[in-house]
């Protein structure tokens, strides 16, 4: 009987890194990330904080 456990961190490490072929990444890559929308604090958002100092 083989003991599946790692004894130590270097051991946990090696097993981690043994993932089996079906759960490897395949060719395909990841989309190109896409530009961030650009956002802005309107008279509501403000208003929510307006008193922030007198809760502090």
């Amino acid at each position: 009987m083989r003991n599946n456990e790692a004894d130590t961190l270097d051991q946990l490490i090696e097993d981690c890194t043994e993932l089996p072929q079906e759960l490897r990444s395949t060719a395909r890559s990841l989309p190109e990330p896409r530009a961030a929308v650009p956002w802005q604090v309107d008279d509501a958002n403000y208003a929510q904080v307006a008193d922030l100092d007198a809760y502090v």
